[in-house]
């Protein structure tokens, strides 16, 4: 294992039974506190050079994703596309309601915004159910999905989501002194 995948993992702080008995929730807020740098940086490695060149836009997934995706925005003067939950965002909204592993949500984007190729950006990919959905969307509304950057994959917990997903940690690299 890496030394940055160890510094990273050692910033993520486990919280079992959050929001519901049976989740296992990874908290990146030390993360954010104490490895901001690192993060960008290996968020922006792990997407191959090709894809950066060519994505116009990343689409941040509220909320967390919200952080990230402003990250590589920032660091690679791209634009930034906010998907958010229903009603946070001013018509026209185009949106998309989904299942998620404790419960049932609806998502929204902007509807007037042109198409452009764009990467989805999200913190934690577990079951799959708002990329799904976060991707169903960014198609409706006209966009071309080139695919997801994820900082912390959980691969055990999903199946294929029919685009590339780039991710920076997957729970396999997790140390054992870290194990949840």
């Amino acid at each position: 294992m890496s030394t940055l995948s160890t510094v990273l993992w050692s910033n993520i702080r486990t919280v079992q039974d959050f929001p519901k008995p049976g989740i296992c929730f990874y908290d990146l807020t030390p993360l954010f506190m104490n490895n901001i740098g690192q993060l960008t940086d290996a968020l922006i490695e792990s997407i191959p050079a090709e894809q950066l060149a060519e994505v116009e836009s990343f689409v941040a997934v509220e909320a967390r994703g919200f952080v990230l995706a402003s990250l590589l925005a920032q660091r690679t003067g791209k634009g930034l596309i906010l998907v958010r939950k229903a009603g946070k965002l001013p018509p026209p909204v185009v949106g998309v309601g989904y299942s998620l592993e404790y419960g049932l949500d609806r998502l929204e984007m902007s509807a007037d915004i042109k198409g452009q190729k764009v990467i989805v950006v999200d913190d934690v990919l577990a079951t799959g159910g708002t990329l799904r959905a976060v991707k169903q969307l960014v198609e409706k509304c006209h966009h071309q999905v080139l695919g997801a950057s994820i900082f912390l994959d959980l691969p055990d917990l999903h199946q294929d989501l029919g685009m590339k997903i780039w991710s920076v940690l997957d729970e396999k690299s997790k140390p054992e002194s870290n194990a949840a």
